[in-house]
């Protein structure tokens, strides 16, 4: 009897705990973080477009285009698509993506492709793709908004961030970042 009462304690003690004062101590941290833990919003003209660490779907060929994602870009379900390398539906799902990129730049092989515009990340959530990957849509954004390649280079180089202190990591672009950037040259 005296041990049913010590769980019986503990298990009350526990529910009080992470169930009432864990949440209100997380929501009281996030209220004094920066955007009250609402996350890194990028805003134009008082407008939300995006946040900072979550990708978004382009597929007009006048953008560029981020990674795959296994969950759409939604941030409440975050995750990978749990197939292996060898499974049969996640080989035909990477082939297909390889069709269709090859589609919209008919002048790549398939060995041209880098594997992130084929392959979702673990997070399905990633908003950054390699420079290589910029680089490799140039031509097709380009032929679509009209703008000469050496412009759009200087574009993605521009926006290419360095690697955390120099050398930890690989560089990488932002895409939503370029493509508004993107917008922004069209407009003017």
């Amino acid at each position: 009897m005296k041990s049913i009462f010590s769980a019986v304690k503990l298990t009350v003690l526990c529910l009080v705990f992470f169930s009432v004062l864990y949440p209100l101590a997380v929501t009281g941290i996030a209220y004094w973080a920066p955007q009250q833990g609402k996350g890194e919003q990028i805003k134009r003209e008082g407008r939300l477009l995006g946040f900072k660490r979550v990708g978004q779907s382009f597929q007009e060929d006048r953008y560029f285009w981020g990674r795959p994602s296994a969950v759409q870009y939604n941030a409440a379900g975050s995750g990978g698509s749990n197939k292996g390398p060898t499974n049969p539906a996640y080989l035909a799902e990477v082939q297909a993506r390889i069709d269709s990129f090859q589609a919209h730049h008919p002048y790549l092989s398939t060995s041209q492709i880098p594997a992130e515009m084929v392959t979702a990340s673990g997070s399905g959530l990633d908003p950054h793709i390699s420079p290589q990957s910029a680089l490799v849509q140039l031509q097709r954004v380009a032929a679509a908004r009209g703008i000469p390649e050496p412009q759009l280079r200087a574009l993605i180089e521009a926006h290419t961030q360095a690697p955390f202190l120099a050398w930890l990591g690989p560089s990488c672009v932002h895409v939503l970042e370029l493509n508004l950037a993107l917008d922004e040259l069209a407009a003017k």
